[in-house]
């Protein structure tokens, strides 16, 4: 992977990345921060022809993608996007795992799965040691039932009619995961930025058009922002990029 745009990462323009350059030019600043990772074709479509944003990804995104994961204290992700993409508990690819044990970091990455009606995606039923989390507010139908299936403790209520994001991070932050990573969908990505939560984008340009009527990848209830480009890296025509939000 090519850097094309180093930004305050130290290192030279035009450097070849591998994984500790990656880890340098993708770590996050000190104290709470809050990232997000998407894809995006280069007609602006989130999805693939499936409607999958799985049929965007290439090897140079996924090489970012579990970077990013690796750096992260905690992983927030719609729950809609669990079903559709097929999430299960996550895991750190193991190429990484010295590399993130050098930060402090525990080999254990928590997924968060947010859902106004509690419904627990099919992928993390049963999951009760903590790699399985939801977030729902208190009017969630399926709160109860939530609870039964992946414990109390990993049941974070926040919000009364919808979750609220603000509240959430609050709550992360309790629990001392400082850096969160979202990977949307664009209804989260939306409501990350309309609540003033989200410090940087990460995103990806894959090399296709997909054409016809795919969601982008920030839903309709977003919100205008300036963004300042941080870095630009390049792998087999994709750009990978970091745009920190201009407060």
């Amino acid at each position: 992977m090519r850097l094309l745009v180093p930004g305050g990462s130290g290192l030279p323009a035009l450097a070849d990345l591998d994984d500790a350059g990656l880890f340098t030019a993708y770590a996050a600043p000190g104290g709470p921060w809050v990232r997000c990772n998407m894809i995006t074709s280069l007609d602006g479509a989130a999805t693939g022809p499936d409607g999958r944003s799985g049929s965007l990804n290439n090897e140079a995104d996924h090489v970012v993608f579990e970077v990013l994961r690796a750096l992260s204290q905690v992983i927030v992700v719609g729950a809609g996007t669990i079903r559709a993409e097929g999430y299960p508990p996550l895991s750190v690819a193991g190429s990484l795992l010295d590399l993130r044990r050098g930060l402090g970091l525990p080999e254990v990455l928590p997924l968060v799965a947010v859902s106004n009606r509690g419904a627990v995606p099919p992928t993390l039923s049963g999951c009760r040691d903590g790699r399985a989390l939801m977030a729902v507010p208190a009017s969630a139908p399926g709160l109860a039932q939530a609870r039964r299936d992946l414990g109390d403790e990993n049941v974070i209520v926040c919000g009364e009619d919808e979750v609220d994001v603000a509240a959430l991070l609050s709550a992360l932050h309790e629990r001392g995961w400082d850096h969160v990573l979202t990977e949307g969908g664009p209804t989260l990505l939306a409501a990350f930025l309309s609540a003033g939560r989200m410090d940087e984008l990460c995103f990806t340009i894959a090399p296709q058009v997909v054409g016809g009527k795919h969601p982008r990848p920030v839903a309709l209830q977003g919100v205008p922002l300036d963004l300042q480009l941080e870095l630009l890296a390049e792998q087999d025509d994709t750009l990978m990029g970091r745009w920190r939000v201009r407060r």
